[in-house]
């Protein structure tokens, strides 16, 4: 009977094999605070069945004020410090346990001025700052990792591979962080850099918060999985996240676009997770598709 079953489990590894590779994940995230509407970690709905994380948006090492310079990795909250405070943090934390919450690095512009430039000094004194001035962050908010959105250079991707690379490894070997991402998109200077830093660093980043909704408004649901595998062969390994916009930009993918290309990549078993910019943008619409996002991945298998 022994050598039976196991003739039997042998000739049921092709089956398996599929299954046991499956990418499918619970992941939601959800950056919150740029636009400073007023938007509270509690207005969102938290399905208790995915794996939720908050990314705060953004934290930069710049000045504040009419004509902001830049800090050298010296940063400092920009994102809606009147609602997304320390005790706001600590309240959504306990009244959901699946929750957790990072903060956004970078960002397009500074406070929706001028463009948020990555431009350190050197490369150790931009990661001893950016530790320093991190690492007191972290602990006063509570938070549980970090994600990269620079989208401005002022730095060659060598620079920023080592500057953003260092950063992450010396934060997660402090102790200070769990999970790191980050979040380009399909632009010549963007990718140079983030596949730049993916090729030294992929070993400490987690998550990949590809911007697909940046794809133009006629991207159809196949070009959208196709977009996906894309970027799943550029960062080799990584577990790269769906995404969509919900400020109804018509010159970009729609949500209704990008939930279905969801849908699709799961049945696939091919979706790791989602993240939606943005909850300042969701506010007045009362979060349907976050909703419809989330009770889609609460059933992933």
């Amino acid at each position: 009977m022994p050598s039976k079953l196991f003739s039997l489990l042998l000739a049921l590894l092709p089956l398996l094999a599929p299954m046991a590779s499956a990418g499918n994940s619970n992941l939601f995230r959800e950056y919150i605070g740029a636009q400073s509407r007023g938007v509270k970690f509690s207005d969102v709905p938290i399905n208790p069945d995915v794996e939720f994380h908050f990314l705060l948006a953004f934290a930069l090492d710049y000045t504040t004020g009419s004509s902001p310079t830049p800090t050298n990795g010296q940063f400092i909250p920009f994102w809606d410090t009147t609602n997304l405070t320390p005790s706001a943090v600590a309240a959504i934390k306990q009244s959901n346990p699946n929750v957790k919450v990072a903060v956004s690095l970078g960002g397009y512009s500074v406070g929706g001025g001028p463009p948020a430039n990555f431009t350190p000094s050197s490369i150790d004194s931009w990661v001893g700052n950016a530790v320093s001035s991190l690492t007191s962050m972290i602990q006063q908010y509570n938070l549980d990792g970090i994600d990269v959105d620079y989208e401005n250079f002022l730095a060659d991707p060598d620079t920023f591979t080592e500057c953003i690379g260092q950063l992450i490894t010396t934060l997660k070997n402090n102790g200070v962080i769990s999970f790191a991402s980050i979040a380009p998109y399909d632009d010549p200077d963007i990718q140079s850099h983030y596949q730049a830093l993916w090729a030294s660093y992929s070993g400490v980043i987690d998550y990949v918060n590809f911007q697909f909704y940046g794809y133009d408004s006629s991207t159809t649901v196949d070009q959208y999985v196709s977009y996906y595998n894309a970027q799943q062969a550029n960062y080799n390994g990584g577990s790269i996240l769906a995404s969509f916009n919900t400020d109804n930009n018509p010159q970009f993918v729609s949500v209704q676009t990008a939930l279905s290309a969801c849908q699709s990549l799961q049945a696939a078993g091919n979706l790791f997770g989602i993240f939606v910019w943005s909850a300042d943008n969701s506010l007045s619409e009362g979060f349907t598709y976050e909703e419809q996002a989330e009770a889609l991945l609460a059933n992933a298998q």
